[in-house]
Protein backbone atom coordinates (compact mmCIF):
# COMPACT_ATOMS: atom_id res chain seq x y z
CA UNK A 1 0.00 0.00 0.00
CA UNK A 2 2.89 2.38 0.74
CA UNK A 3 5.16 1.92 -2.14
CA UNK A 4 4.93 4.98 -3.35
CA UNK A 5 5.38 6.94 -0.14
CA UNK A 6 8.50 8.60 0.33
CA UNK A 7 10.27 7.73 4.01
CA UNK A 8 9.11 11.09 5.28
CA UNK A 9 5.52 10.11 4.34
CA UNK A 10 5.81 6.75 5.94
CA UNK A 11 7.02 8.20 9.38
CA UNK A 12 3.87 10.56 9.36
CA UNK A 13 1.72 7.34 9.75
CA UNK A 14 4.04 5.73 11.95
CA UNK A 15 4.40 9.16 14.12
CA UNK A 16 0.57 9.03 13.79
CA UNK A 17 0.45 5.44 15.22
CA UNK A 18 2.49 6.70 18.47
CA UNK A 19 0.65 10.00 18.95
CA UNK A 20 -2.87 7.94 18.99
CA UNK A 21 -1.34 5.37 20.96
CA UNK A 22 0.18 8.13 23.64
CA UNK A 23 -4.18 9.67 23.91
CA UNK A 24 -5.24 6.08 24.38
CA UNK A 25 -7.14 6.37 21.06
CA UNK A 26 -7.56 2.29 19.60
CA UNK A 27 -7.73 4.11 16.16
CA UNK A 28 -5.30 6.12 13.79
CA UNK A 29 -7.73 8.92 13.08
CA UNK A 30 -7.01 12.30 11.17
CA UNK A 31 -5.97 14.67 13.93
CA UNK A 32 -3.34 11.91 14.58
CA UNK A 33 -2.32 12.42 10.79
CA UNK A 34 -1.64 15.86 11.73
CA UNK A 35 -0.01 15.55 14.67
CA UNK A 36 2.33 13.04 12.94
CA UNK A 37 2.30 15.57 10.03
CA UNK A 38 3.52 17.73 12.26
CA UNK A 39 6.30 15.55 14.20
CA UNK A 40 7.49 14.80 10.51
CA UNK A 41 7.39 17.79 8.39
CA UNK A 42 6.68 21.33 10.77
CA UNK A 43 8.46 22.89 7.95
CA UNK A 44 5.70 21.98 5.47
CA UNK A 45 3.12 23.10 8.51
CA UNK A 46 4.97 26.75 8.99
CA UNK A 47 5.10 27.40 5.50
CA UNK A 48 1.67 26.70 4.12
CA UNK A 49 -0.03 27.79 6.94
CA UNK A 50 -1.14 31.37 7.72
CA UNK A 51 -0.33 32.62 9.95
CA UNK A 52 2.47 30.28 10.58
CA UNK A 53 1.72 28.29 13.78
CA UNK A 54 3.53 26.78 15.93
CA UNK A 55 2.93 23.06 16.46
CA UNK A 56 1.54 23.28 20.34
CA UNK A 57 -1.08 25.63 19.06
CA UNK A 58 -2.50 23.14 16.29
CA UNK A 59 -2.17 20.34 19.34
CA UNK A 60 -4.41 22.32 21.80
CA UNK A 61 -6.81 22.96 19.59
CA UNK A 62 -6.51 18.75 19.01
CA UNK A 63 -6.81 18.57 22.72
CA UNK A 64 -10.24 20.28 23.25
CA UNK A 65 -12.10 18.44 20.41
CA UNK A 66 -10.53 14.66 21.58
CA UNK A 67 -10.89 12.80 24.92
CA UNK A 68 -7.44 11.92 26.47
CA UNK A 69 -7.97 7.72 27.81
CA UNK A 70 -5.12 5.60 28.77
CA UNK A 71 -1.62 5.01 27.04
CA UNK A 72 -2.12 2.36 24.64
CA UNK A 73 1.12 0.17 23.78
CA UNK A 74 2.86 0.82 20.73
CA UNK A 75 2.90 -3.14 20.06
CA UNK A 76 -0.64 -3.55 19.83
CA UNK A 77 -2.26 -3.54 16.24
CA UNK A 78 -3.96 0.11 15.21
CA UNK A 79 -5.97 0.38 12.27
CA UNK A 80 -6.51 3.51 10.14
CA UNK A 81 -10.04 4.94 10.41
CA UNK A 82 -12.26 5.20 7.20
CA UNK A 83 -11.59 8.72 7.34
CA UNK A 84 -8.00 8.26 7.38
CA UNK A 85 -7.89 5.78 4.88
CA UNK A 86 -9.82 8.06 2.48
CA UNK A 87 -7.50 10.85 3.41
CA UNK A 88 -4.43 8.50 1.81
CA UNK A 89 -6.90 7.74 -1.10
CA UNK A 90 -6.91 11.94 -2.24
CA UNK A 91 -3.40 11.95 -0.90
CA UNK A 92 -2.71 9.86 -3.95
CA UNK A 93 -4.76 11.79 -5.72
CA UNK A 94 -2.98 14.71 -5.39
CA UNK A 95 0.03 13.07 -6.46
CA UNK A 96 -1.25 11.38 -9.67
CA UNK A 97 -3.53 14.92 -10.90
CA UNK A 98 0.13 16.59 -10.61
CA UNK A 99 1.78 13.50 -12.56
CA UNK A 100 4.10 12.52 -9.85
CA UNK A 101 4.97 9.24 -8.70
CA UNK A 102 5.72 9.99 -4.95
CA UNK A 103 3.49 10.58 -2.19
CA UNK A 104 5.13 12.77 0.02
CA UNK A 105 4.27 14.44 3.02
CA UNK A 106 2.50 17.38 0.25
CA UNK A 107 0.55 15.01 -0.54
CA UNK A 108 -0.64 14.20 2.90
CA UNK A 109 -1.20 17.40 3.65
CA UNK A 110 -3.51 18.28 0.57
CA UNK A 111 -5.48 14.73 1.70
CA UNK A 112 -6.25 16.44 4.77
CA UNK A 113 -7.29 19.46 3.46
CA UNK A 114 -9.81 17.88 0.79
CA UNK A 115 -11.29 16.03 3.98
CA UNK A 116 -13.46 19.06 5.09
CA UNK A 117 -15.45 17.47 7.16
CA UNK A 118 -12.10 15.36 9.89
CA UNK A 119 -11.15 17.05 12.38
CA UNK A 120 -7.65 17.65 10.55
CA UNK A 121 -9.42 19.15 7.94
CA UNK A 122 -10.98 21.85 10.00
CA UNK A 123 -8.66 22.79 12.01
CA UNK A 124 -6.83 23.29 8.89
CA UNK A 125 -8.80 25.40 6.72
CA UNK A 126 -9.87 27.18 10.35
CA UNK A 127 -6.55 28.55 10.29
CA UNK A 128 -5.83 29.53 6.74
CA UNK A 129 -3.70 27.65 4.11
CA UNK A 130 -1.56 29.55 2.18
CA UNK A 131 -2.51 27.72 -0.94
CA UNK A 132 0.40 28.88 -3.49
CA UNK A 133 2.95 28.03 -0.85
CA UNK A 134 1.47 24.38 -0.80
CA UNK A 135 1.45 23.98 -4.59
CA UNK A 136 4.97 25.37 -4.69
CA UNK A 137 6.37 22.82 -2.35
CA UNK A 138 4.21 20.08 -4.22
CA UNK A 139 5.75 21.20 -7.73
CA UNK A 140 9.08 20.96 -5.95
CA UNK A 141 8.75 17.39 -5.91
CA UNK A 142 8.52 16.70 -9.81
CA UNK A 143 10.87 13.83 -10.75
CA UNK A 144 12.43 12.96 -8.07
CA UNK A 145 10.64 13.75 -4.59
CA UNK A 146 14.00 14.98 -3.40
CA UNK A 147 15.40 18.66 -2.83
CA UNK A 148 19.39 17.91 -3.52
CA UNK A 149 21.48 20.54 -1.67
CA UNK A 150 25.14 21.06 -2.22
CA UNK A 151 27.37 23.60 -0.58
CA UNK A 152 27.02 26.26 -3.01
CA UNK A 153 23.53 26.62 -2.55
CA UNK A 154 22.93 26.02 0.96
CA UNK A 155 21.22 23.02 3.13
CA UNK A 156 17.84 22.27 1.97
CA UNK A 157 15.37 21.64 4.81
CA UNK A 158 15.01 17.96 3.87
CA UNK A 159 18.43 16.31 5.60
CA UNK A 160 17.69 19.03 8.19
CA UNK A 161 14.09 17.90 9.27
CA UNK A 162 15.31 14.29 9.44
CA UNK A 163 18.00 14.82 11.55
CA UNK A 164 15.72 16.81 13.43
CA UNK A 165 13.60 14.17 13.71
CA UNK A 166 15.66 11.87 14.74
CA UNK A 167 17.24 13.66 17.93
CA UNK A 168 13.45 14.23 18.83
CA UNK A 169 12.70 10.22 18.22
CA UNK A 170 15.70 9.50 20.42
CA UNK A 171 13.67 10.80 23.30
CA UNK A 172 11.37 8.10 22.75
CA UNK A 173 13.41 4.93 23.10
CA UNK A 174 11.95 3.27 20.77
CA UNK A 175 13.58 0.83 17.99
CA UNK A 176 10.49 1.00 16.05
CA UNK A 177 10.17 4.48 15.81
CA UNK A 178 14.30 4.98 15.02
CA UNK A 179 15.09 2.15 12.61
CA UNK A 180 14.07 4.29 9.38
CA UNK A 181 15.81 7.10 9.90
CA UNK A 182 18.94 4.72 9.27
CA UNK A 183 20.37 3.59 5.87
CA UNK A 184 20.16 -0.18 5.76
CA UNK A 185 24.14 -0.78 5.74
CA UNK A 186 24.49 2.27 9.10
CA UNK A 187 27.94 1.99 10.85
CA UNK A 188 27.52 2.82 14.28
CA UNK A 189 30.50 3.45 15.93
CA UNK A 190 30.47 3.87 20.13
CA UNK A 191 31.70 6.14 22.85
CA UNK A 192 34.65 3.50 23.11
CA UNK A 193 35.28 3.10 19.28
CA UNK A 194 33.67 -0.86 18.81
CA UNK A 195 31.26 -0.77 15.73
CA UNK A 196 28.03 -1.89 14.32
CA UNK A 197 27.72 -2.44 10.66
CA UNK A 198 23.93 -2.50 9.42
CA UNK A 199 20.26 -2.21 11.24
CA UNK A 200 19.66 -6.11 12.50
CA UNK A 201 22.91 -5.15 14.65
CA UNK A 202 22.33 -2.25 15.84
CA UNK A 203 18.84 -3.54 16.46
CA UNK A 204 20.34 -6.23 19.11
CA UNK A 205 22.16 -3.46 20.56
CA UNK A 206 20.45 -0.52 20.72
CA UNK A 207 19.44 0.08 24.43
CA UNK A 208 22.84 0.13 25.23
CA UNK A 209 23.96 2.20 22.77
CA UNK A 210 21.26 4.91 22.74
CA UNK A 211 20.41 5.39 26.56
CA UNK A 212 23.23 7.44 27.37
CA UNK A 213 21.61 10.23 25.52
CA UNK A 214 17.83 9.81 26.42
CA UNK A 215 17.95 10.67 30.51
CA UNK A 216 16.33 13.15 31.23
CA UNK A 217 19.08 15.64 32.64
CA UNK A 218 20.97 14.50 29.14
CA UNK A 219 21.02 18.00 26.82
CA UNK A 220 22.40 18.33 23.50
CA UNK A 221 23.57 20.99 20.89
CA UNK A 222 23.79 21.74 17.40
CA UNK A 223 27.09 22.65 16.87
CA UNK A 224 27.63 22.35 13.06
CA UNK A 225 25.77 21.15 9.71
CA UNK A 226 28.25 20.63 6.38
CA UNK A 227 26.33 20.44 2.87
CA UNK A 228 29.02 19.18 0.83
CA UNK A 229 29.45 17.28 -1.55
CA UNK A 230 25.87 17.50 -2.96
CA UNK A 231 23.02 14.31 -1.35
CA UNK A 232 25.43 14.54 2.10
CA UNK A 233 25.26 15.84 5.16
CA UNK A 234 27.48 16.29 7.84
CA UNK A 235 26.20 17.17 11.40
CA UNK A 236 28.42 17.41 14.54
CA UNK A 237 25.95 16.93 17.89
CA UNK A 238 27.35 18.00 20.85
CA UNK A 239 25.94 16.20 24.55
CA UNK A 240 25.96 16.97 28.06
CA UNK A 241 26.10 15.05 31.15
CA UNK A 242 26.42 11.65 29.45
CA UNK A 243 27.02 8.83 31.70
CA UNK A 244 28.06 5.57 29.72
CA UNK A 245 29.32 2.50 30.12
CA UNK A 246 28.93 1.99 33.69
CA UNK A 247 30.84 5.51 34.64
CA UNK A 248 29.83 7.32 37.46
CA UNK A 249 31.36 10.75 36.31
CA UNK A 250 29.19 12.58 33.59
CA UNK A 251 30.84 13.21 29.83
CA UNK A 252 30.65 15.19 26.85
CA UNK A 253 30.53 13.66 24.00
CA UNK A 254 30.80 14.44 20.13
CA UNK A 255 28.08 12.74 17.78
CA UNK A 256 28.75 12.72 14.24
CA UNK A 257 26.50 11.84 11.80
CA UNK A 258 26.35 11.40 7.99
CA UNK A 259 23.43 11.55 6.11
CA UNK A 260 23.10 11.10 2.30
CA UNK A 261 20.63 10.86 0.03
CA UNK A 262 18.58 7.73 -0.05
CA UNK A 263 16.24 6.94 -3.22
CA UNK A 264 13.69 9.62 -2.56
CA UNK A 265 14.60 10.49 0.88
CA UNK A 266 17.32 11.28 3.72
CA UNK A 267 19.22 8.59 5.46
CA UNK A 268 21.64 8.13 8.18
CA UNK A 269 24.45 6.03 7.02
CA UNK A 270 26.94 6.81 9.55
CA UNK A 271 26.66 7.53 13.33
CA UNK A 272 30.06 7.81 15.57
CA UNK A 273 30.23 8.91 18.96
CA UNK A 274 33.69 10.00 20.56
CA UNK A 275 34.00 11.40 23.78
CA UNK A 276 34.87 14.98 24.53
CA UNK A 277 35.50 15.82 28.24
CA UNK A 278 34.82 14.12 31.44
CA UNK A 279 33.89 16.01 34.67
Amino acid sequence: MFERYTRNARRVIFFARYEASQYGSAYIETEYMLLGLLREDPFLIRKCLKPSPQGTEIRVEIEKHITRHERISTSVEMPLTEESKKMLELAAEESQRRGQRHIGTEHLLLGMLRMESSLAGKILRARGVNMEALEEQSAKGVGSGRLRVSARSGMGPEPALTLNSFLAGLKSYDWDRLAPFFARHVQFIDFSGKRWIGREEIKRDFEALLAPYVKKDVTFLLESSVAEPAELMVASILWENVTAGGQSTRSMHRMTIVLAADEEDWAIVLLQVTPVLAR
